[in-house]
């Protein structure tokens, strides 16, 4: 059989579509989600909120085959990671979810709202939520943060700080007015619009 290529240099792969029974089933096949978009455990403690939104591309257009990872800290602002010697043991809030959008580029995540953690200077972060999302058509998958709009400490927070006044309100998630707890932070990933990644 003859080498289509005579270098022999085959295409890198991107990071999406996915194998929906693998990494995002939703519920949808006959075995246990690893992760899910609900981070709720009964143990718990802080303000039960919802993050939801949708995913665009350049054009404005949805995604509906995109994949979320989020990583947060507890209420207390502790991680459940053994790096971390502040976490409290007895608590089986995991701080990690995935989920994968919908056919509307739709997506949602029940959690808590995160609390104050330290950047490396030991400076206090307003809280958020870290963000990683996975594309078609992307070779790497992108990284962001999630802050929330009724939180004071993000005047002062050093990675806002580090962003352009006019692009911050891409990195900010609204409260619904009249929806209790529950945020919107909608995602673009290029154009007008497109949300500040970062180079980590």
């Amino acid at each position: 059989m003859s080498n289509p290529r005579p270098d022999g240099i085959t295409p890198s792969q991107t990071v999406g579509p996915y194998f929906k029974y693998g990494l995002t089933p939703n519920g949808e096949y006959e075995w246990n989600d690893a992760f899910t978009s609900n981070l709720l455990t009964p143990d718990v403690s802080g303000e039960r909120i919802r993050v939801e939104g949708k995913v665009y591309d350049g054009d404005g257009a949805v995604i509906p085959d995109c994949m979320l990872e989020i990583w947060q800290a507890d209420s207390q602002g502790r991680f459940s990671d053994p790096q971390d010697a502040r976490a409290l043991p007895n608590s089986s809030f995991k701080g990690f979810g995935r989920c994968g959008t919908d056919k509307s580029g739709g997506y949602s995540f029940d959690t808590i709202k995160p609390g104050v953690v330290p950047d490396a200077d030991g400076k206090p972060q307003a809280p958020h939520i870290g963000l990683a999302v996975f594309a078609r058509g992307m070779l790497l998958h992108l990284y962001t943060r999630i802050y929330f709009e009724d939180e004071a400490g993000n005047a002062t927070d050093s990675t806002l700080a580090l962003v352009p006044a006019d692009r911050r309100a891409t990195l900010i998630a609204r409260r619904n007015a009249g929806a209790g707890s529950v945020y919107t932070f909608d995602i673009h990933l290029q154009g007008d619009n497109e949300t500040v990644f970062f180079d980590v």
